[in-house]
């Protein structure tokens, strides 16, 4: 099955978007949109200056640009790099610090920032308040150890790894130069920096089509398709560095069809907007965000067979649980999300249909943890806050 990602411009509501789209077949499985007026932060590393110390709630607030102010939780405090100090073992307001943006504003949220500076690779993640190697919790135990065994040259004594899923499929002479460059990456921006004003944005984020390379595994991905010329260019510059994946890079320039239209991308974008969700078994799923949670509810619609009710119910809460991971990747919900599945009499049933909601969730990019079912039979589900949700990016 050809999984295909697609780099295009589109325009939503007189406003022009570079929309990222990951599709297999024809199917829509997630979508990035980013205003051209307008670039994310997310991942960038800035002198930032501590603006004031809120105590009760151990937090600081950190500016990045005037009028710029992001949230800092002073419990993740470790070994920061400040440029400028205060006379003062703690950190307090004036001083200066290196951060990077870790997620985006949401829902009159301000941005988070850390002060554990992340350098990622494609194999290798460089942490710099961290003097730990980790191994991607992705990997099986076989696989994990072998990895430690190979790898113990990238212990260092002053910062932390992370090795990443697709380091299982690279040569220890690909993950060793990476390391080196990761490494003199960090050194070159930590020794610059102290030359550097407030609010300089010492690294920026990779465009989000080059993110998703990045991050896709050797056979993740058939094809790359663009109908943009110079984001053709920068996609080729950047694969030369990886000669070993083997992605087909197509320019699309039929004039008598969109690319938009031929993947019919506002159509898919549309239904993803949308509140309701119909299952091919003859149930739906209503999609409600608030500004704690998200809702989701599942209902049997109108075909419901009396006589084999418990048996009815079993598959579509079956076919919802397959979607519903599907639909939090695509509109990107994140934070606390309560599924309200149709209630079964069965305790088997419940526990098959919580461990296909857990491999469901498997090919998602973004942490989820499948917590539990309660008393009332709702599922409680947590996806890592990263980036804003379709629906707030078509606001942005």
């Amino acid at each position: 099955m050809e999984k295909t990602l697609l780099i295009t411009k589109l325009t939503w509501n007189q406003k022009e978007y570079l929309a990222t789209a990951l599709y297999h077949e024809k199917k829509l499985l997630e979508v990035s949109l980013e205003p051209q007026d307008k670039q994310s932060i997310l991942h960038n590393i800035y002198v930032g200056r501590v603006k004031n110390i809120v105590k009760n709630l151990n937090a600081a607030f950190i500016e990045i640009a005037p009028g710029v102010s992001c949230y800092y939780d002073l419990d993740e405090l470790k070994n920061p790099l400040y440029v400028k100090k205060i006379n003062s073992p703690r950190m307090v307001q004036g001083d200066e610090v290196l951060v990077q943006v870790v997620r985006e504003s949401s829902k009159g949220k301000p941005p988070k920032v850390s002060t554990n500076l992340n350098f990622s690779g494609k194999y290798l993640v460089l942490t710099s308040e961290s003097n730990t190697l980790c191994i991607s919790r992705k990997l099986d135990i076989e696989t994990k150890k072998r990895l430690k065994e190979s790898l113990e040259f990238i212990r260092d004594g002053d910062l932390g790894f992370i090795i990443r899923t697709n380091a299982a499929q690279a040569s220890m002479e690909d993950i060793k130069d990476e390391y080196c460059r990761l490494r003199q990456e960090y050194l070159t921006l930590r020794d610059s920096a102290i030359h550097r004003t407030v609010f300089s944005c010492l690294k920026k984020q990779l465009p989000e089509y080059l993110h998703i390379l990045r991050d896709m595994k050797k056979g993740q991905l058939d094809a790359i398709v663009t109908d943009d010329a110079e984001i053709l260019g920068q996609i080729r510059q950047y694969l030369d560095q990886f000669p070993q994946q083997e992605y087909i890079l197509k320019f699309y320039e039929d004039p008598m069809i969109s690319l938009n239209k031929l993947y019919s991308l506002d159509t898919r974008l549309c239904e993803a907007l949308r509140e309701r969700v119909w299952l091919k078994s003859g149930g739906y799923l209503i999609i409600q965000p608030t500004e704690a949670l998200t809702v989701i509810d599942v209902n049997s619609g109108k075909s419901v067979a009396k006589k084999r009710a418990q048996e009815h119910y079993f598959k579509i809460n079956m076919e919802a649980a397959k979607e519903i991971a599907c639909q939090m990747r695509l509109r990107n919900i994140s934070g606390i999300i309560i599924v309200d599945f149709i209630d079964m009499k069965s305790d088997e049933d419940n526990e098959l249909l919580l461990k296909t909601l857990r491999t469901s969730v498997r090919e998602d990019s973004v942490p989820v943890q499948i917590v539990d079912m309660t008393k009332l039979h709702l599922v409680e589900i947590t996806r890592k806050k990263v980036k804003k949700s379709l629906a707030e990016q078509l606001m942005t």
